[in-house]
């Protein structure tokens, strides 16, 4: 049998099992070239193969069909969608993703399950398969977990068992065989989703007073606004001290001043406790 008939056969087996597949050039890369020019955003929405991960299927009769179009498909992609991810494992130029991860075990309280599938690379790595909850999406990263390992999350993908790459065949553990994904451990799965993005409160609307001193103060935020980060602080002060002189000369309300320069000063990264704590030391200076 033929690498390519082989490849075939694999990629049947595991479509038939649930996984989507799609034929694989020698390389590891998707075996139909593109219809489109470089830079394109389809995703197969045109209907056309040629479009990676994106053209993986697990009706047996389309996976006959990609793997007519890729004569020199040797191997197959799993793509990771729904609930599968994979975790790569490399142990290579002089790279131990093995050590790597027995350290983010150790420190944070967490081991891989023994019995997932795992599929042992050609260069003593391995890709093993877990699942994530229901509608948690994990993103690609390549090296974010640490030195030598990578996630293959939505829109990756894992080279199927019974591939074969430049270096060598991807097999099976041998003594487990295919068995079914096993959850991802919770603090594994806190390290492999990107961190929440920070929100910067919105600086809250007071209404200040009309005139002059409401003009100043709103070029006093301002200048909290627009400064540079290793100014932070001092340029938030220096502010400070300017609308409390309004305070006391009774052209500025205390509550409008407080407001606005530390909401001002929480957009561009101060603390509300650190921001009150500059705005009070600039009210105690202007009482002296």
């Amino acid at each position: 049998m033929s690498n390519h008939d082989k490849a075939l056969d694999n990629a049947l087996r595991a479509a038939a099992q649930g996984y989507a597949v799609a034929p694989t050039t020698i390389n590891k890369t998707p075996a139909i070239p593109s219809p489109h020019d470089k830079g394109h955003g389809c995703k197969g929405d045109c209907g056309q193969p040629g479009h990676g991960v994106y053209d993986a299927t697990t009706n047996a009769a389309d996976v006959r069909r990609l793997f007519s179009l890729a004569p020199k498909a040797v191997g197959y992609l799993i793509a990771c969608r729904g609930r599968l991810v994979g975790l790569d494992i490399d142990r290579k130029n002089g790279v131990d993703g093995y050590a790597t991860l027995a350290r983010l075990g150790r420190e944070h309280g967490f081991e891989i399950p023994r019995m997932t599938t795992t599929v042992f690379t050609p260069t003593g790595g391995a890709h093993v398969w877990l699942t994530v909850p229901e509608g948690v999406t994990v993103p690609n990263s390549v090296g974010r977990l640490g030195a030598g390992l990578d996630v293959r999350g939505t829109g990756g993908y894992v080279a199927g068992p019974g591939s074969t790459g430049r270096t060598g065949e991807y097999t099976f553990h041998p003594k487990i065989g295919y068995v079914d994904p096993q959850p991802v451990p919770e603090q594994l799965l806190k390290l492999m989703l990107p961190p929440p993005p920070v929100v910067r409160p919105q600086r809250r609307s007071v209404p200040v007073q009309e005139g002059a001193a409401g003009r100043a103060l709103e070029g006093l935020v301002r200048v909290v606004l627009t400064s540079p980060a290793n100014t932070r602080n001092s340029r938030l002060f220096w502010a400070a001290c300017k609308a409390w002189d309004h305070v006391r000369d009774g052209h500025l309300a205390a509550d409008d001043v407080e407001a606005e320069l530390i909401g001002a000063a929480m957009q561009v990264g101060l603390s509300d406790s650190e921001a009150r704590r500059t705005v009070a030391s600039a009210e105690r200076g202007a009482r002296a």
